[in-house]
């Protein structure tokens, strides 16, 4: 995403910041401005850069528990926050370890938010009129597992599950995170990219499993969700495991249909989020072209990333991806992107771009529709 500046001095801030370093103001996320708002006139009101007021307070759990920087209007039937009313379940706050976890996990997750937000998809459940079918909403367990923290055997499996996505706690643990990373082979393992996959497993039961038009889709590009998901998984982590080819973008999405659905989901939103971030800098690269670099080696992201074309985003990923693993591996870190969009990954991408924008067409239909 991009930077969002202080209303107060104009100063960029990164999207996690609740006290502008530059003038001290304190600041708040604006879900509905998508701009941070600074509390004025005496801690009395929160203001937009232009002084406007907005009828906003802050999200309860930042008066509980300090954990969280946006607001939430006023008048709303939760005084929770759009990401933290999302919460099911909160860790046990008695564990001196929790809580900078915790803080950890929801900094994760108000970023994949934002990025749900702006691509418009539905969050809420809702009844489906067609089917008469109710479509379960997104909700979150963060769960504390002491036979994970204390003997590294956990009993808390992350995971999603109809709509409920559980997070163990000890993945916000950058050294077991890392341990298991390695464990598992994989090059990338973070806390936002648990939650863009498992978002990409709910996204995959509320709007493929019961469209038949669209599980046949899914099925053209992506193979039998039908397939014994228990078998596959065993085959995967059994003796010799399962191939990773260039037609998956990463080596658990050859598991199993809906685990290559989830990866490619979580891609679309890594892709979406970093080009936003370009966008939002202005960035302009050039000297790119040549081995290793794909793409015609420019870079200038003059679009909105949240509802450009596949091949828009493939094709300034390209070269994007190779400058910033130069620039990591610059200062001895792995690259930032370790993954390479081959076509067949870049038109499963294009079919989870395009599933994006029909629900967002949907959801603004339905808004339209509803009576004020």
């Amino acid at each position: 995403m991009r930077s969002f500046a202080c209303p107060n001095c104009q100063r960029l801030n990164h999207f996690e910041v609740r006290v502008c370093p530059g003038c001290n103001a304190t600041l708040g996320y604006d879900p509905a401005i998508d701009a941070f708002r600074f509390l004025a006139d005496d801690a009395t009101v929160w203001r937009d850069a232009q002084g406007g007021v907005g009828e906003v307070v802050v999200c309860a759990n930042n008066n509980a528990y300090a954990i969280c920087n946006w607001l939430v209007a006023e008048h709303d039937d939760t005084q929770m926050c759009l990401a933290c009313r999302h919460n099911r379940t909160i860790p046990d706050q008695s564990q001196p370890s929790v809580p900078p976890r915790w803080a950890k996990i929801e900094e994760a997750k108000r970023r994949m938010f934002h990025t749900l937000l702006k691509l418009g998809l539905p969050l809420e459940t809702k009844l489906d009129e067609t089917s008469g079918r109710t479509v379960q909403g997104l909700a979150f367990d963060f769960l504390y597992d002491p036979a994970a923290e204390e003997a590294g055997t956990p009993q808390v499996m992350t995971g999603h599950d109809g709509g409920l996505v559980t997070l163990n706690l000890i993945e916000a643990d950058d050294a077991e995170r890392e341990r298991i990373r390695h464990a598992m082979g994989e090059p990338y393992r973070t806390l936002l990219g648990h939650f863009r996959h498992e978002v990409g497993h709910h996204y995959w039961s509320r709007l493929v499993e019961h469209d038949p038009e669209e599980l046949a889709a899914f099925r053209a590009l992506f193979g039998d969700e039908t397939v014994d998901y228990e078998s596959s998984l065993n085959s995967h982590y059994g003796d010799g495991g399962t191939v990773w080819t260039t037609d998956y973008v990463s080596a658990y999405a050859t598991m199993h249909p809906w685990e290559d659905f989830a990866e490619t989901f979580a891609h679309y939103l890594h892709i979406v989020d970093v080009l936003a971030t370009a966008e939002g800098f202005h960035l302009h690269l050039s000297g790119l072209s040549g081995e290793g670099a794909a793409g015609d080696g420019e870079v200038e992201v003059d679009f909105d990333p949240y509802t450009a074309p596949t091949a828009a985003l493939a094709g300034q990923m390209a070269p994007l991806s190779f400058a910033m693993n130069a620039i990591n591996r610059s200062m001895g870190q792995p690259d930032l992107y370790p993954f390479h969009l081959s076509d067949a990954i870049v038109a499963k991408l294009d079919y989870v771009n395009r599933l994006v924008a029909r629900a967002r067409a949907s959801e603004s239909a339905q808004a339209v529709a509803e009576p004020v």
